[in-house]
């Protein structure tokens, strides 16, 4: 079967590599690494970070966009995810460095490249939500409680670090699932989210938006048990990546290996891949073959 390359819109790094701590060389790496995997396409994801921390990642990832060649995987630009963050879904970001969602805030990491912001709804100060949609950056939702979700495009590993369902009043995951307009990211490793909660999301949401996402960490295809990552140490025990309170950092697991699991427990719409091109309009000018068991075959241009 034929689809169009895999994109990732939301993860931290792979083999070895960590976009917040990264160099051009590492990021031009990754780039071309993961393209052999069938991913066509990348939005690398940064960590809560100092401000000049986080400007020097972005910087870097966008010089390395400006240097990629033909046998990498496009960059097609930066999801930052944290600094606006609600300190009671924390997860594994450090909330010492937390900033109030404001336009002045914001104006302190600003830069082009930055497509994709992640920020808690109900700390946001309304006119951030405009200046975000004026430059054309995806609001994601995430870390966060509220339940009114106006104003975003999206929401972040839906499920995770956010406040769930409930059958009394508002929260996240409930608005998120109700929501038509709102593409909502799933990380579907088996280990973030239960199949059945998949099975309640992908029965709630229209097919054209849901995002299947990874959110994996450095240590995903490297041979690497212990490492640090947010301000944390970080252990790996071959199945899943926690800090030492047991918080769980990330995926381990690439998005096409994500899809095959789908597939092997019959929850997968290959539709799905399409769904990343629509929400930010972008396109790339060739296919995957994959078998039947969506394991890669080739990769052509059309």
């Amino acid at each position: 079967m034929h689809t169009k390359p895999l994109i990732e819109q939301h993860f931290h790094g792979a083999f070895g590599v960590n976009f917040n701590t990264a160099d051009v060389e590492d990021v031009l790496f990754l780039s071309r690494k993961i393209k052999n995997y069938g991913i066509g396409g990348i939005f690398p994801t940064i960590v809560t970070d100092t401000v000049e921390n986080t400007r020097k990642a972005v910087s870097v990832i966008k010089e390395a966009a400006e240097r990629q060649t033909p046998d990498m995987a496009k960059i097609f630009g930066i999801h930052i995810e944290g600094i606006f963050l609600n300190p009671k879904k924390k997860g594994i970001h450090d909330e010492k460095l937390f900033m109030q969602p404001t336009i002045e805030n914001f104006r302190l990491i600003e830069d082009d490249f930055i497509k994709i912001i992640t920020l808690a709804p109900e700390l946001t100060d309304a006119n951030l939500f405009d200046y975000l949609s004026e430059k054309g950056i995806k609001i994601q939702a995430g870390h966060c409680i509220g339940g009114d979700l106006s104003g975003c495009t999206g929401v972040t590993h839906t499920f995770n670090a956010m406040e769930g369902i409930s059958h009394r009043g508002k929260s996240t995951a409930l608005s998120a699932l109700i929501n038509d307009d709102i593409y909502t990211e799933i990380i579907a490793d088996g280990v973030h989210v239960s199949d059945d909660a998949l099975k309640l999301l992908f029965k709630s949401k229209p097919l054209d938006k849901i995002l299947l996402v990874s959110d994996c960490l450095p240590c995903t295809a490297a041979n690497i048990k212990e490492f640090d990552f947010a301000g944390e140490k970080i252990y790996y025990d071959g199945q899943k990546a926690t800090s030492k309170d047991g918080t769980i950092a990330g995926s381990t697991t690439l998005l096409p290996y994500i899809i095959k699991r789908l597939h092997s427990v019959s929850l997968l719409n290959p539709l799905w891949i399409n769904n990343p091109y629509n929400y930010h309009n972008i396109d790339l000018d060739y296919e995957i073959e994959w078998d039947d068991d969506w394991n890669l075959i080739t990769q052509s241009c059309k």
